[in-house]
């Protein structure tokens, strides 16, 4: 029995004749933070999409605690632990920044449709504590003071925060972030670095992360899975990654002899 947190077995991802990823394989254990890179168009948020259940594997599976994820919903992946933000920022952009936090947590409240209807202590106090939470959570990316404002009118930037607060309001036991520093300038990359160093360890949370910005991924990773054309090249530590012939090759290609 495995004792990683997430593990791929062999996965593979075919539509049609295309494979585009191809027996992957992999394992991330409680309390790493783990960087998923490759050039673009090797695969990465199709592997994202298998370990989700977005997408069902063509071959293999993935593993979550132990257990298959085999033929589970996202919504249900997402209630045993995982889950996940995206490439393209996906808020309810018409409601308030603290309601997008909010509609997150409601997933794990326990009170009844009776304590709702006859507004109980117990659901008030429940509101109440899913509410301070969310708050706090949006204090820590310092968006607490726009709690109430739409998530529309956040700059591009703020929208990708918010969308991590989202996530963390779920509870979760492991987070995969799609491309977070997307759209971000030198600063708010920096101070991204510092806040997901400090969720990890505060929220005891494991970390899988899509990235473009080599300086993040190599200044916060401890693992670090290369794909190139949905095949794992190499995988290592950061120094490992950076002195890879194959990586750089993946990344620069190769000169084709005369």
């Amino acid at each position: 029995m495995s004792d990683a947190l997430l593990e791929a077995r062999g996965i593979t991802m075919q539509f049609g004749g295309l494979k585009a990823v191809d027996n992957l394989e992999f394992k991330i254990n409680k309390g790493q933070l783990v960087g998923l890179i490759g050039p673009n168009g090797a695969g990465k948020t199709t592997v994202f999409n298998m370990l989700t259940g977005v997408y069902q594997p063509t071959r293999g599976e993935v593993f979550l605690c132990g257990k298959s994820l085999k033929g589970v919903k996202p919504y249900e992946i997402s209630h045993r632990g995982m889950t996940r933000t995206f490439q393209n920022i996906r808020l309810f952009k018409g409601l308030s920044v603290l309601d997008n936090v909010l509609i997150a947590g409601h997933q794990h409240m326990h009170y009844s449709l009776v304590d709702v209807l006859l507004q109980t202590k117990k659901y008030h106090q429940a509101e109440m504590d899913l509410r301070d939470k969310a708050m706090d959570l949006l204090k820590i990316f310092h968006l607490d003071h726009k709690a109430h404002e739409s998530a529309s009118a956040l700059p591009y930037g703020e929208q990708r925060k918010l969308e991590i607060v989202r996530a963390l309001a779920t509870n979760p036991k492991i987070i995969l972030l799609d491309e977070p520093a997307a759209g971000m300038n030198h600063s708010e990359t920096h101070h991204l670095m510092d806040t997901i160093a400090h969720i990890r360890e505060n929220f005891k949370l494991t970390v899988l992360l899509i990235e473009h910005d080599m300086k993040l991924v190599m200044g916060i990773c401890e693992n670090i899975i290369v794909l190139d054309h949905g095949v794992k090249i190499e995988e290592g530590a950061a120094e490992k990654i950076q002195a890879s012939q194959k990586v750089i090759e993946a990344y620069l290609g190769v000169e084709e002899a005369p």
